[in-house]
């Protein structure tokens, strides 16, 4: 019979807290502001009572809490109209109304006006008013915005600090059915169908479209002006997981003074925010058209547009360079100072680092720019195959529709080959495909479409990769083209031609931590492993403040996720934190560390799943609610299942239920209750579960209540949440 471990776990003799509401936001509108101004914003969400705290990234921006709105249900507006309409009748029938009760009049007749307008979506139903100063020094840039309340810091979204002049439409209301609606929805049509906002160049304009909604703004242009018309919509919130195609998607439209559309754009490149430019050709007003693409709208359909004569990259090349070194640039664009540009990599490590430029007092928009450790060089014009040697970075273009940039090495039998593309990942339209053959002409290796999930803002994975062991010495040939048979200038590449090169890199999931004191919560760590990696990977925080712990820490051999937990200290933090997390693992004999990049898994269009890069991984350490919850966990070797862990629960055995929270297939847990504890009885179904498999279990406490409906229906058993043990590691032999 197979030996059974025993696993000790200690508890503190207190009550457990309460799993509160997790708060969230949905938009913030506008979705930023102007250097050395103050301003109002309104921030949609879920949860936010007792909001008090503002939590933006970066430095130079202050903010305060204003107002906070949770529109009423419709049974609590009819128990006001009630009331209204008492005091209406008191006054009808002669009755003077006290000053107190003028008061309460004026008060109601407010809150049934106000309530009239109601989100439909659930998620954005409650409103705070933010007061924003940003100091005359604060850098430009997008940073995160989180609000902060007793239960906890809701996910960021996007808030831009800009320099330019900024308009501000009102902010938009979306109409429910409540009593009094018809006269609401009449009023809002006459807003949307008003005339252009008037606006003087150059500016940001900041928008809601209502459904069906059209936005337009009026502004005057002289002749030769080169203008620019850039939207940020998609880029301020880039998944709605209860829209399609899952994000706001813009058309820009311009009109000249007799309502000629001169220009449109639905899209810029690859990306679903659109861009234009338009040379103005004489004097005159314009107008500027913004809307979706469908029609559809509500509260989180928030944009951006920059217009005026700014200056705009639209590409540059090569797209990357060598750590250590300077790389010459050609920049390509509209109202740019320099057509070249120099970038020093000398202290620059392997990344993505943004390009810009400046032109008097307005710095253009961003464009990555990578670098990498390997040789590199330009990719030239030929009418054979280009001789390279490996390893090497290849820098080029496919110049013309249907053309193939093909490669030439020599490899021996058994080499192994990485070819990878990366265009669409560094902003380049390229829809790559790579193919390799032998000096025949056989083809070995063949790719379209490579997903990488670290690129979680791109929908279309457009770029290829390929892995291929060689069968035997000889020249071997690799070809790159556009599947869409597209080229120009703008369809550039780095190509990595190399043995491979084992690395991971990490995303941390959720960025934004909620958690009572003493308490654990669990966490989900994707390892992005590259190149054939499959090894173990170690994961610890780098400085976090004393009591903070990680169960579970480690990434098991060939596995790309782990659920694992953190602690809290057993005291509130007055304000939170930023941690950081660092995963080490050996690679071909050294010790490779790589940073955990927060980022939130996000919902598209009710079904895609992507994981999205954010700027900080924010804990909030919150009070203990009703108590804290203290927990050891002694012994740091996994549990062979089947195996047994021991629990003393103290007076708490009998009330207190426990169960796995999504285990790995094929694994169960029985729970057996002695006097003052229980014992966990783990199981692998042989049939189900492999051997050799190792991970983490992820234990949920709960007290089970049984509630009798008011209507008199049959009783219903409820979970009461009331916490996590922390991460359980297991090996099944």
């Amino acid at each position: 019979m197979r030996s059974r471990a025993l696993l000790a776990l200690t508890i503190a003799p207190v009550l457990w807290a309460q799993q509160p509401l997790i708060p969230h936001i949905g938009y913030v509108y506008p979705a930023g502001g102007r250097v050395g101004t103050k301003f109002e914003v309104t921030v949609g969400g879920q949860s936010l009572d007792g909001v008090d705290k503002v939590y933006v990234s970066g430095g130079g921006v202050q903010a305060v809490v204003l107002k906070y709105v949770k529109p009423l249900t419709p049974a609590e507006f009819n128990k006001l109209r009630e009331q209204a309409k008492e005091l209406m009748d008191k006054r009808t029938a002669g009755t003077p109304l006290t000053p107190d009760e003028q008061k309460l009049a004026g008060e109601l007749r407010l809150k049934i006006a106000t309530s009239v307008f109601r989100p439909a979506t659930p998620a954005i139903t409650e409103h705070v008013t933010l007061e924003i100063t940003l100091a005359p020094n604060a850098e430009p840039g997008e940073r995160e915005l989180r609000l902060a309340t007793p239960n906890g810091l809701t996910n960021p979204l996007v808030f831009c600090v800009g320099q330019l002049p900024e308009f501000s439409k009102e902010p938009a209301k979306v109409v429910n059915d409540l009593p009094n609606a018809k006269v609401a929805k009449k009023s809002e049509q006459q807003k949307t169908s008003a005339g252009p906002m008037s606006i003087t160049l150059p500016a940001i304009v900041n928008g809601q479209v209502v459904p069906g909604g059209v936005d337009r703004y009026r502004f005057q242009a002289v002749k030769g002006q080169r203008l620019v018309v850039a939207a940020s919509a998609r880029q301020l919130i880039p998944y709605i997981s209860d829209a399609v195609p899952g994000w706001f998607q813009a058309t820009l439209a311009l009109y000249d003074a007799q309502g000629k559309q001169v220009d449109y754009a639905d899209h810029f490149l690859f990306h679903p925010d659109p861009v234009l430019y338009y040379e103005i050709p004489g004097d005159g007003e314009y107008v500027l058209e913004i809307r979706d693409s469908i029609y559809r709208g509500r509260e989180d359909c928030v944009y951006r547009i920059a217009v005026g004569e700014l200056p705009y990259i639209t590409g540059i090349f090569p797209l990357g360079g060598k750590s250590g070194s300077r790389t010459s640039l050609e920049i390509k664009g509209w109202n740019l100072p320099v057509a070249k540009l120099t970038e020093n990599n000398k202290h620059r490590a392997a990344g993505v680092y943004p390009v810009s430029v400046r032109k008097g007092e307005w710095t253009s928009n961003h464009v990555p720019f990578a670098v990498d450790t390997l040789p590199e060089r330009i990719e030239k014009e030929a009418k054979s195959a280009q001789r390279v040697k490996l390893p090497l970075i290849v820098n080029g273009r496919i110049d013309r529709p249907g053309e193939w940039d093909v490669f030439r090495f020599d490899g021996r039998v058994g080499d192994e080959i990485v070819a990878e593309v990366f265009a669409r990942r560094l902003d380049s339209p390229l829809d790559s495909v790579l193919k390799l053959t032998d000096a025949s002409g056989r083809q070995l290796a063949f790719n379209d479409d490579f997903e990488d999930k670290g690129a979680g803002l791109i929908t279309h994975q457009a770029d290829s990769r390929i892995l291929c062991k060689l069968p035997a010495k000889g020249t071997y040939y690799l070809h790159l083209g556009d599947t869409q048979q597209k080229g120009g200038p703008d369809y550039t590449y780095r190509l990595r031609i190399s043995h491979p090169e084992p690395d991971f890199a990490l995303r941390v999931v959720p960025s934004t931590i909620n958690v009572r004191a003493g308490m654990t919560v669990p966490i989900t760590v994707y390892a992005l492993r590259q190149d054939g990696f499959a090894g173990e990977i170690a994961l610890r925080l780098t400085d976090a403040p004393p009591g903070f712990v990680l169960s579970g820490a480690t990434v098991p051999p060939d596995q790309d996720k782990i659920r694992l937990t953190l602690t809290a200290p057993p005291e509130r933090m007055e304000k939170a934190i930023s941690l950081h997390l660092e995963g080490s693992a050996r690679i071909q004999g050294r010790e490779i560390r790589r940073p955990g990049v927060p980022a939130e898994d996000m919902m598209q269009a009710f079904a895609y799943r992507h994981l999205v890069p954010t700027k900080e991984w924010m804990i909030s350490v919150n009070g203990p609610g009703r108590a804290a919850t203290a927990w050891k966990l002694i012994g740091a070797t996994p549990v062979k299942l089947p195996g047994r862990l021991f629990l003393p629960l103290g007076r708490f055995a009998k009330e207190i239920q426990l169960a796995l929270n999504d285990p790995p297939e094929g694994i169960s847990l029985d729970v057996s209750r002695l006097q003052n504890g229980v014992f966990l009885q783990l199981r692998a179904d042989p049939k189900r579960a492999k051997p050799g498999l190792r991970g983490n279990l992820i234990v949920e406490a709960f007290r089970e209540t049984t509630v009798t409906p008011k209507n008199g229906g049959a009783p219903v058993k409820r979970r009461q949440p009331l916490g996590t043990l922390p991460a359980i590691p297991f090996e099944i032999p």
